[in-house]
């Protein structure tokens, strides 16, 4: 073994793809600002101007809520040209534009409507609630979407369970259909292009049911997949054998991931994503999982035979982000699973670092010395020091490690902070943008 150092690192690489989804939406935003231009008349006096400007911004949170759920849709098309972690982060993004969007325009409204009937807020917020038609429901609606909003804050993600956490964010499709009604029945810029709004909730209503529902359903009908076996791989991290028919059929690739629900006890309830850590071979995948939470730490007590539920392939962390003939492969914990994948099946020439603890911390080690002999590969392991101490990085250990770096793409896949620290200390190095490929999951 050959003891190196650690890195870390974030992907901001300019992809066509998400330059034209960028521009698909924004432009989506600017004729939704059309509507309220072109079915607005005049706006005159502090109400007109309080009421015009809340008007807006309810505009922009209908259209921003249509965007939330289709980031959450998992439109395959997205999912590995843009590349799941920026999908999540618009989808992170979306949601926060949201719920201040939600906020603004309620207020704004409520203000508006009290200075042109010259009441206090609380009473024409009543009036609001109350007598106007679809808010009561509106309101519910608004409240839910707020509270998915807090629970999704990050402050509040590292307390909360991740079960907790999921459930409570599947209640954001009943806030936005009880908004929904609201929206046309109110919406006074809306009724002329009604058809196109309602359009663009079905639409992204029918990416909801066909890839979440109806496209999982096919899959597992169709695959029947089971556990085969689990086998521990260091401290804590096991993997997962899972069989099935027609495996070649998924069309998973090395570096992708699904999402897993074991239908055993304590599991059913949670669908979670773990990375392939092998390529998939016709009757089987094989997942390694790190036992974080209640769900990961579940997993080594899974039985053979366990009926297994899965929704992907997902991810764009495949040889497609290739673009040079020599590859790094940068791996922290148990962010080896898909370079493990890929360091077997990436071709030209390839080099692995890899950081853990200790030697009995490097899960699949054994694997990763066989494939590095089998195809000619270098594996570098970064460990800590005796002491405990972790090595420290600079641009000057790397070059030294991979003396022509700034030739070789580079795979990362790791703790979000050591993404980014490898993202920067490889762009201290030279190493272009567009070769630093990663995939996080931390919103």
């Amino acid at each position: 073994m050959t003891t190196v150092y650690e890195q870390r690192a974030e992907p901001a690489s300019r992809l066509t793809p998400a330059g034209a989804v960028l521009a698909l939406l924004w432009g989506g935003a600017a004729a939704v600002i059309a509507l309220w231009w072109t079915n607005t008349d005049t706006v005159a006096g502090t109400d007109g101007w309080l009421t015009g400007a809340g008007r807006i911004a309810g505009l922009l949170g209908g259209y921003s809520c249509a965007v939330l759920v289709g980031l959450m849709a998992r439109v395959p098309v997205l999912e590995r040209r843009v590349g799941s972690d920026r999908v999540a982060r618009w989808h992170a993004m979306a949601g926060r534009y949201t719920i201040c969007l939600v906020i603004a325009h309620a207020v704004l409204i409520t203000a508006g409507y009290a200075a042109r009937e010259q009441v206090s807020l609380l009473e024409e917020a009543r009036t609001i609630i109350f007598d106007y038609p679809e808010m009561i429901s509106a309101a519910f609606g608004t409240v839910i979407l707020i509270a998915v909003g807090i629970t999704s804050a990050r402050a509040a993600r590292r307390k909360l369970s991740y079960e907790f956490w999921y459930y409570v964010h599947l209640l954001t499709y009943l806030g936005i259909y009880l908004a929904f009604w609201h929206q046309l029945r109110l919406g006074n810029e809306i009724h002329p292009r009604e058809d196109v709004w309602r359009a663009l909730y079905g639409g992204v209503a029918a990416l909801v049911l066909w890839f979440r529902v109806l496209a999982p359903v096919w899959l597992n009908l169709r695959h029947r997949l089971r556990v085969e076996s689990v086998h521990k791989e260091a401290p804590g991290v096991y993997s997962v054998v899972v069989t099935g028919r027609h495996l070649n059929e998924l069309g998973a690739r090395p570096g992708q991931f699904f999402r897993w629900r074991f239908l055993a006890k304590g599991l059913c309830w949670t669908s979670t994503p773990y990375s392939l850590s092998a390529p998939p071979r016709p009757d089987r995948m094989r997942i390694t999982v790190k036992a974080l939470g209640d769900h990961s730490t579940a997993v080594p007590r899974l039985r053979p035979g366990t009926r297994v539920w899965a929704e992907g392939p997902y991810g764009s962390l495949t040889v497609d982000r290739r673009t040079a003939h020599k590859s790094l492969l940068i791996a922290a914990g148990v962010g080896i699973t898909p370079l493990r994948a890929l360091f077997e099946t990436l071709p030209g020439e390839v080099t692995l670092l890899y950081r853990a603890r200790t030697v009995q911390d490097l899960a699949l080690g054994g694997e990763l010395d066989a494939i590095a002999r089998w195809r000619g590969a270098r594996v570098l392991y970064a460990l800590n020091g005796p002491d405990g101490q972790r090595p420290n990085i600079t641009t000057q250990d790397l070059k030294a490690s991979v003396p022509d770096l700034v030739a070789h793409d580079v795979y990362i896949c790791g703790p979000h902070a050591f993404a980014q620290e490898v993202y920067r200390t490889l762009r201290a190095a030279g190493v272009p943008d567009r070769r630093i490929h990663h995939e996080s999951f931390e919103l």
